[in-house]
C-alpha cells in the first residue's frame, strides 16, 4: 500500500525576518487544492489571474509553517525577500505539477547556491582595542 505525500519541507534561500528581527528559514508547504487557487480569485483586492497579489494569497494558503511563526499570514509572505518569494513560487510549481526529478533538481540547486550575504563573514581581528579613555584623559586642558 502506498501513501500520497501531501506536505513538503523547504529551506528559503535567505529567510524571512519578522518584526522582532528573528530569522525564519525552514517551513512546510502542502499540495494545493482547487479551492486554494479559486478562493483568492474571489478576493476583492485581486484584479484577475495575472495579479501578483494572487500569488501571495495562494502561497499564504499552502505554506503551513515558516520557522517559529504561529501562523503564516499574507503579511509574512509579502515580507519575504524577492529570492525567497521566487523560490516558493518555483517550489509550489514543482510539488504540485512537477516530477520527482524536477523536485530533486530544485532542492539540490537551492542547497548548492550561495547567495550574497547568506554566509557568515569572517572579520579580521583588528587586534587590541586602543584605550581611548586614557588618551582623552592625557589631553592637557587649557588654563582658563
Amino acid at each position: 500500500m502506498s501513501s500520497l505525500r501531501t506536505s513538503y519541507e523547504f529551506t528559503l534561500p535567505r529567510g524571512y525576518v519578522d518584526g522582532q528581527g528573528r530569522l525564519h528559514k525552514t517551513g512546510t508547504m502542502r499540495l494545493a487544492t482547487a479551492r486554494d487557487e479559486l478562493e483568492p480569485l474571489r478576493d476583492p483586492t485581486v484584479q484577475g489571474p495575472d495579479d501578483p497579489r494572487l500569488t501571495i494569497l495562494v502561497l499564504t494558503r499552502v505554506v503551513e509553517a515558516l520557522g517559529s511563526l504561529d501562523l503564516v499570514t499574507s503579511y509574512d509572505i509579502e515580507g519575504l525577500f524577492a529570492v525567497d518569494l521566487a523560490f516558493l513560487q518555483d517550489f509550489y510549481g514543482v510539488i504540485n505539477f512537477g516530477s520527482q526529478e524536477e523536485y530533486d533538481a530544485l532542492v539540490n540547486a537551492q542547497a548548492s547556491s550561495a547567495l550574497l550575504g547568506t554566509e557568515p563573514t569572517q572579520q579580521p581581528d583588528p587586534g587590541p582595542r586602543p584605550n581611548l579613555r586614557r588618551a582623552v584623559e592625557e589631553i592637557p586642558r587649557k588654563a582658563q
